[in-house]
Parts: structure tokens; sequence; C-alpha cells
């Protein structure tokens, strides 16, 4: 049996409306700046289309979470319902692992665009060298990692509200593109293929799309941190989700009717196209350039931060060495953020196609939605003392189905699932580096 109010040492101080202001601004960012032309490519015109999917997954997991994390209040996560579902903590590092893993590539993806078509509408440089812009930038944000998280948390905030005035703005000029008559709005309902090739398309755009949708999952690790999760934690992740959902959704649709396809397509900074074609007399360049590539580093602050704090918690629970437990003189964990920077970069420098850095994080983080599904439907034997959010049984089902759907390889390339398989090899091999040594020390 388990209670609402176990104990706990974090402070319990985030409200209702705190907490759906960090759902959104973790949900607002780099996938909208950067992969809207990658969507279009896969799926035409009807952009919005794939984003509506991708909504659609995010969406039915969303419930399995709520009920998840009203019924076990706690901050460790996916990784503590797979524990508490099947009890084999193998599985569950895995889980953890894995979600860890797809901070560090989201981070990479997300550096990786800091130095393409933003940056040259920011400072007029042509083929500036992406990999060592994005280098830098992962070594600003690890710098920032290392300030402290209290700092980095005010960070977010401030570029919460510049990452979304810049959405906004978006679709204002959807608007005013209408409202003079230009544009060109059929092109937003022009698919790609025929037949099942439409059905193929539309699923690979959501399947790039769902990068746009991660960081709702993160809220779970604010569990114990929350005034009252039974009651904050429903309205507060449906309205963030939703109001993520519709702000993308806008931008789909304005990209599509403002900017031809191929130069979505071709374009490292879609939505900066969408600005000089909808607004051409408006010199607005560099000021959207800055506000995107500073929208694209708040992604990355996010994930590195939350990649090195798994790591961090990990070796607590001693599932990792302990070497990555050890705390620097401001209180942050420098080795685990020493070793998801080095990660990052190493992907950055080594991954030839950096498209395919994205689509591993949604491949890790839907493997890691099915577990927590099924996690859902597993624990209903398991009873709790107070009331929770209880979702509705085919809601799971279908959000086990979706994810296995989005699993299959008909969605994206092989390469995809090498480098995921590659990340998951590496967090198998520290878990037997951990137990050998455990056990040998045990001796």
């Amino acid at each position: 049996m388990t209670t609402a109010t176990e104990s706990t040492e974090l402070r319990r101080v985030i409200s209702r409306p705190v907490l759906t202001f960090f759902i959104l601004g973790d949900v607002l960012g780099a996938g909208i700046y950067s992969l809207t032309g990658e969507v279009g490519a896969d799926s035409g015109g009807a952009i919005w289309a794939s984003f509506l999917i991708a909504f659609a997954l995010a969406f039915l997991t969303a419930f399995a979470y709520l009920e998840l994390v009203t019924k076990y209040p706690q901050a460790a996560g996916a990784a503590l319902y797979v524990d508490r579902a099947f009890g084999i903590r193998a599985l569950s590092f895995m889980v953890t692992f894995a979600v860890m893993a797809s901070g560090v590539t989201s981070a990479a993806f997300a550096a990786s665009r800091v130095g393409g078509r933003y940056f040259t509408g920011l400072t007029g440089v042509e083929n500036p060298p992406a990999v060592l812009i994005g280098i830098v930038a992962i070594l600003l944000v690890a710098a920032v990692n290392l300030w402290g998280v209290a700092e980095s948390m005010r960070v977010n905030v401030v570029i919460t509200c510049i990452e979304l005035a810049g959405l906004l703005f978006i679709i204002g000029v959807g608007g005013w593109v209408l409202a003079t008559g230009g544009g060109d709005p059929g092109a937003a309902f022009e698919f790609s293929g025929t037949g099942f090739g439409v059905v193929t398309g539309l699923l690979a755009g959501a399947a790039t799309a769902f990068y746009a949708f991660i960081g709702f999952e993160d809220s779970a690790n604010l569990a114990e941190e929350v005034t009252d999760p039974r009651k904050c934690f429903p309205p507060a992740l449906v309205t963030g989700l939703v109001l993520a959902g519709v702000v993308y959704l806008l931008v789909a649709f304005t990209a599509a009717m403002t900017v031809p396809l191929d130069t979505l397509v071709a374009s490292s900074g879609p939505l900066l196209e969408v600005v000089r074609a909808g607004v051409p007399d408006l010199p607005a360049d560099r000021v959207f350039s800055a506000v995107s590539i500073i929208a694209v580093s708040n992604t990355m602050l996010i994930n590195m931060l939350m990649a090195s704090r798994l790591l961090y918690g990990m070796a607590n629970r001693g599932v990792l060495p302990p070497v990555f437990g050890r705390l620097g003189a401001r209180r942050t964990p420098w080795v685990a953020i020493a070793f998801t920077t080095a990660v990052a970069i190493l992907l950055l420098v080594a991954v030839d196609d950096l498209g395919d850095l994205s689509d591993t994080t949604v491949l890790l983080l839907t493997g890691v939605f099915l577990a927590v599904n099924v996690s859902a439907l597993v624990l209903r034997r398991d009873t709790v003392e107070h009331d929770h959010f209880r979702a509705p049984t085919v809601v799971l089902v279908l959000g086990a189905i979706v994810s296995a759907v989005f699993l299959l390889p008909m969605v994206r390339e092989a390469g995809v699932y090498l480098l995921a398989f590659w990340l998951l090899l590496g967090g198998a091999v520290l878990w037997v580096l951990n137990w050998a040594v455990t056990r040998s020390t045990a001796r």
C-alpha cells in the first residue's frame, strides 16, 4: 500500500500555475524551430497533420503519466513505474538510461542547429562551421549547468518567455499574410504520395514531429516538489500540452501556406524562411534568428540538466559507479555533467546525419512510453490508500499500441536504430561494470 504523503526531503513549493508554465516551457523548443521542414519532407504541405498525430501520441501517454504520478507522487519517473510493475532491476536501469540517453541525443541535435540557418541570419556568415559552433554551445550549457540548478531554472524561465514570443510572432505573420490576401492556404492540405503512401508519409512526419512534444514527461520528476500532486498534475499537464499543441498546429499551418515546401525542406532554420516570405519588408531577420538560437539553446539546457541529474541519481542508488555521484564546489554533479557533455560532443562529431539525433531521441522515448503505458496497466492490481487520477483503460491500451507502432522500422531509417542500440549497449556495459565492481568489493 502506498500513501500520498510519503516522506520527502524536497520542499513542496511548486504550485499549479508554475507547474503548467514549466511543462509548456519544457515542450516548446528546438523541435518546432528546427524540424518543420523535415516533417514537410515526409508529409508534404500537410505538416500540421503530422504534428497532430504526434500530439495524439503525446496526449495518450500523458494519461498514463497522470495516473502514475498521482498514484506514486515520487520523483523517479518512468524508472519508478517500471520497477514497481515488474521488479526487474536491470530493466528499470535500462529504462532510466534510455531517458538519460534521449536527453543527450536531444541536446546534441539542438546544438547542431545552433550553427545553421539561424546563425547565418544573426551574423550574416554563410556556411558557418555548424559542428564547431555546436561544440561551443554545448560547453556553454555545461558551464551554466555547473553554475547550479537554481540558476539554470531561472535562465529557463526567461528563455521560455522568449521562445513563446517567437512562436506567437510566427502565428502573427500567418494572420497578416491571410489578412492581406497572400499565401496559399491550399498548400497546407497537399499530402505527400498517394494511397497508402499518404499514411506512411504522415507517420514518418509524425515520428519526426514527436521530437517537438517531448519534455512533458520530465514533469514527473517534480512530483515531490509540487504542493498537491493529485490536484495539480492533471490540469497542469493537460493545459500545458494542449497549449503547446495549438501553438504548433498554427505554426505548422503558417509555414506551409507561406513558404514553398522545397524551401522549408532545404532550410535548417525553417521559421526564419517564414519571416522572410511573410513580411519581407520587416527587418526582423537578426532579432528572430537570435530568438530561435535562444529557444534551441533552452532545449540543450533542459536536456543536459536532466541527463546529468539522472546519472547522479543512479550513482547514488548504487546502479552506476559512485564516481558519477561526486559533487563540485557549487554542489553540482560535475562528473555526471562532464560525462554527458563529452558524449554529446562525441555524437555531434561522429554522427554523419545529424538529423538522426532527433529521430534517435524520439525512438528512445517512444520505447520508454511503451513501458510506461504497459506499467500503468500492470499496476492496476496495486492499490493505494489515497485517491488518484485514473485513466480510461482504453486510453492506456491505445497509448501502448501507438507507441509500439512508432517503434516499427517503417517510420524511420535503420541508422537511427543502430545509434540507439549503441547508446543502450553503453548503458548495459556501465551496468555490468558496476555489478562487477560491487561484487568484487563485497568479497
